[in-house]
């Protein structure tokens, strides 16, 4: 079922409901205050009958005052249908009759008992009605009226028929309107939904319109933007990645290639083969490195979730990179500074060892590559500060412009006057990746010709 025919169904049987209550009240109310009205009138009639019985009663003029009294009576009242009043003595016996002539049964209990008001009404508006007349000197009667309110019954019929063609007609309107009124509300949604499904992975550039309103539609065109913002950002990167990476894998690959089709075009002694060996085994490393880049940024990558994490000792982690980065340039001279105040001197955080110790790596080592040839040290300066923990790493080396730093962590980029240093441009997108993962930042701050600040910054843990 569509959200416009159940929005629409919905909004039908709210109306119905509240349209059959209200209908039911009226017809209620009219039910029972037509009765009461009637009751009242047939009790008012036997009030009267008995009156005009007692007051005029005389034994030598009695004819004449039945005539008198039913003149009387024909002026106050019209006839009522099917209408009866007896008069009962104390002892049960009907001193006097007016109307219709029946068998109708007395009430049992009503000539002893001294309740008020005495009726009874049933189904079909038939009605018995009975008052205590209290006449002095005589003692107590009983005056019964019985009468049907056919008014009631034809006004109750033709209230039924209003009320039941009134909440027709209404279910068809509220069910008209309630499905137009639906559409039009869904009319957005209806567009958001068409302009989603014309978007495709070749034209991911375009977005939904209508997401600068204030209502829901908006709210989730909005949203639904912002998703395209981020694919279509992951998208660009993904391919840039992997046409980089193409690129960058393809060059130690045509060296071992080239390699061994010259070493198989003639016969060569055993140097000339171990030389084809060593060139084949160094393009090999290259080749084992950078795939090892490329698995560490898909690791760094992942779900911060599936990635175990526990609480690290920084500063021990800074003199493994240390010892590390050392070995591979021992040339290189690095100085470590541990500013950490006395009271909490342990720089503890919670992370991930082998990839911190990644990220550690890769500043040092590309400080120690983009400074070689100077005579200053790279220094590095662990410090604690408002609850996070800085890593800050500073060369003297090349630097590099403002148009360079702005795209250093795009993976496998390279400044122009870092083209004749080793590496493939991986080191500080893989670190940037790590300290993401992490809750951590990365900043560059470079100038050319005056050196390089890297620093990083993780949240200490209490």
């Amino acid at each position: 079922m569509s959200i416009r025919l159940r929005l629409a169904l919905q909004f039908a049987a709210i109306v119905a409901v509240t349209l059959l209550l209200f209908s039911a009240l009226i017809y209620v109310f009219t039910y029972y205050s037509r009765g009461e009205f009637f009751a009242d009138s047939l009790r008012n009639r036997a009030r009267v009958v008995a009156h005009v019985y007692f007051d005029g009663q005389h034994p030598l003029t009695d004819q004449q005052h039945r005539e008198a009294y039913s003149r009387y009576l024909r002026q106050l009242y019209r006839s009522l249908p099917d209408e009866e009043v007896r008069i009962y003595a104390p002892d049960g016996r009907v001193l006097f009759r007016e109307g219709q002539t029946t068998q109708r049964a007395l009430p049992p209990g009503w000539l002893n008992t001294i309740a008020a008001p005495l009726k009874v009404r049933e189904a079909d508006q038939r009605y018995t009605i009975g008052i205590h007349y209290s006449v002095p000197g005589q003692g107590r009667f009983l005056v019964v009226a019985w009468s049907v309110d056919v008014d009631t019954q034809r006004q109750l019929r033709t209230l039924r028929g209003i009320l039941g063609l009134g909440l027709l007609v209404s279910m068809v309107l509220t069910g008209i309107g309630g499905w137009v009124f639906a559409g039009q509300a869904l009319q957005p949604m209806r567009r958001a939904v068409q302009e989603m499904g014309s978007i495709t992975a070749y034209d991911m550039h375009r977005r939904l319109s209508g997401a600068d309103g204030q209502d829901e539609v908006s709210q989730l065109a909005s949203t639904f933007n912002s998703l395209l913002d981020r694919l279509e950002t992951a998208f660009v990167g993904q391919r840039t990645f992997v046409r980089d990476a193409s690129h960058e894998l393809r060059t130690p690959l045509t060296v071992i290639i080239g390699e061994l089709e010259v070493a198989l075009l003639q016969e060569r002694n055993v140097e000339g083969y171990q030389q084809v060996l060593r060139s084949t085994l160094d393009a090999a490393r290259l080749l084992k490195d950078l795939t090892n880049g490329l698995l560490q940024i898909a690791r760094a990558s992942d779900d911060p979730s599936q990635v175990p994490l526990k609480p690290l000792h920084l500063d021990e982690l800074l003199l493994q990179a240390h010892e590390e980065v050392q070995r591979r340039h021992p040339t290189c001279r690095i100085d470590l500074h541990f500013q950490l105040p006395a009271e909490a001197p342990d720089p503890l955080v919670r992370g991930n060892e082998a990839l911190l110790l990644s990220a550690i790596l890769n500043v040092l080592e590309n400080a120690c590559k983009f400074s070689s040839g100077t005579e200053q040290p790279v220094v590095a300066t662990l410090a604690a500060l408002d609850g996070r923990i800085s890593l800050e790493v500073r060369d003297q080396g090349v630097g590099m412009s403002e148009a360079d730093r702005q795209q250093v962590f795009v993976p496998f980029f390279r400044a122009d006057n870092a083209r004749g240093v080793p590496g493939h441009g991986i080191g500080l997108p893989l670190t940037h990746k790590i300290m993401e993962l992490h809750g951590g930042s990365i900043q560059v701050q470079s100038a050319l010709g005056q050196g390089t600040t890297v620093t990083l910054e993780l949240p200490k843990l209490q």
